[in-house]
């Protein structure tokens, strides 16, 4: 009977990873030098999405290649955030975003834009399941810091629903002032 139900709780956890796609961003060699040689290991950067607006990144070292990538992949899936889009394709409003030397700015674009952003950014998009977006990085293009900025930048991506509370209006005034009509988008 106990294992019966560990059986359903396994296959659970395999549906819920199922509806994940991750992309391999960057793979580093590092090198440890003992009295023999040198010994070999790989640090990998994975990033995570349901393609329904949650992303995830992780980090993974071991000495072997897919090791590292699951490692990575198992840390990415622990610390996911929600990215609220409009129309389910792109961004609300333009946003800013940095981590060390590495800046980005990301924008909202028009339907049929594309992805419209370099490697690291690029595979973020793709996991989150944005179709339109302009984003663009100076500074650093170490890939962990590009990550990390686009996440800073994603992570002050907020609703016109939790902007109108603040200010203690309704969201049809807001969408008014913006020029949109109440109905047309979400």
């Amino acid at each position: 009977m106990a294992k019966e139900g560990r059986r359903d709780n396994r296959g659970r956890d395999e549906e819920r990873d199922s509806e994940f796609v991750d992309k391999l961003v960057h793979i580093n060699r590092v090198a440890k030098v003992v009295k023999g040689g040198r010994r070999f290991g790989f640090a990998a950067l994975v990033v995570v999405g349901d393609q329904k607006g949650r992303v995830g990144f992780g980090h993974g070292k071991a000495r072997e290649v897919p090791e590292a990538i699951r490692k990575a992949t198992e840390s990415a899936k622990r610390d996911l955030i929600f990215v609220p889009l409009r129309s389910g394709r792109t961004l609300h409003h333009d946003v800013h975003g940095r981590h060390g030397a590495g800046k980005v700015l990301l924008r909202a674009a028009k339907p049929g834009t594309g992805i419209i952003a370099g490697g690291p950014m690029r595979a973020v998009f793709e996991t989150l399941g944005m179709q339109d977006v302009v984003a663009k990085s100076t500074g650093s293009s170490n890939p962990y810091n590009m990550v990390r900025a686009t996440f800073d930048a994603l992570k002050n991506q907020m609703h016109p629903k939790d902007i109108a509370s603040q200010r203690g209006m309704k969201y049809s005034t807001l969408q008014e002032r913006r020029g949109v009509t109440a109905g047309a988008e979400e």
